[in-house]
């Protein structure tokens, strides 16, 4: 009876294509990519039959996940500098690290809010008993951005005391969107997907290092689709994907 049983079984697996018969691959991916990477990896399923879920988190979360060994393939960060804390740590193979998509920085607030210029008198107003939302400028790379882009523009000793530090940026462009703050930092990628906020000013690319996305396979991981998917980051159609929604992709090396 045994050995009929396991007869069936292997029949039944080789008569299933080889994407059902694995484990779907696991990518790690920051927050702020959330509908991109979705999408990329739908296209990607499309072209190869291989599935992907994604965890999506604030990166520096994440990349500790990853250094712990946590079940992903790949991990997506949203700066240099994690990436570098995973490959120092010998998380993620150096030789596969690879820029993807870069972004930019704006400032946001309500939809039907008034336009504020980058200037620390017309923010306090603008702010008035309430608080600026801000990715924790300790862990997240949205945050360090911000902090950078403040300080940069002589900005940040009028507004450091009246910052909510958040977990990642997709929890400020929430907190906007609901009024429980009237100002936050967030990509421009993110501003574009919520209707009840608005982009009042943009922050010149030259107050904040660049913003850059990159992607890198796991040491622990072993997904046969890991680096096929590593390569589709940069094809044409996953380009066309991530500039559809607002990432910058023209000028990534």
């Amino acid at each position: 009876m045994f050995r009929r049983l396991l007869l069936f079984c292997i029949l039944l697996l080789a008569c299933l294509p080889p994407a059902a018969a694995q484990a779907p691959l696991t990518v790690f991916a920051a927050a702020s990519m959330r509908e991109a990477m979705e999408r990329v990896g739908t296209a990607f399923e499309e072209e190869t039959g291989n599935k992907v879920i994604f965890s999506f988190a604030g990166t520096g979360t994440l990349a500790r996940q990853v250094e712990a060994g946590a079940p992903a393939d790949l991990f997506v960060s949203a700066d240099v500098d994690w990436m570098d804390y995973v490959v120092e740590r010998d998380a993620v193979r150096a030789n596969t690290v690879r820029p993807i998509a870069s972004n930019t920085l704006v400032l946001i607030g309500a939809a039907d809010g008034p336009k504020v210029r980058l200037d620390a008198g017309e923010l306090e107003i603008a702010l008035n008993e309430g608080r600026m939302a801000i990715a924790d400028p300790d862990t997240v790379p949205a945050g360090r951005y911000g902090k950078a882009a403040l300080e940069n523009l002589g900005l940040w000793q009028a507004v450091e005391t009246r910052l909510a530090p958040m977990e990642n940026v997709r929890i400020v462009l929430a907190s906007v969107a609901r009024g429980d703050t009237p100002l936050g930092l967030v990509y421009q990628t993110d501003a574009v997907i919520e209707p009840a906020v608005a982009t009042l000013a943009d922050f010149p690319a030259s107050a904040h290092p660049k913003i850059e996305y990159l992607a890198a396979l796991t040491v622990d991981g072993s997904h046969p689709a890991a680096e096929p998917f590593l390569d589709f980051l940069q094809q044409p159609r996953a380009r066309e994907i991530l500039h559809s929604l607002g990432f910058l992709t023209d000028k990534v090396n």
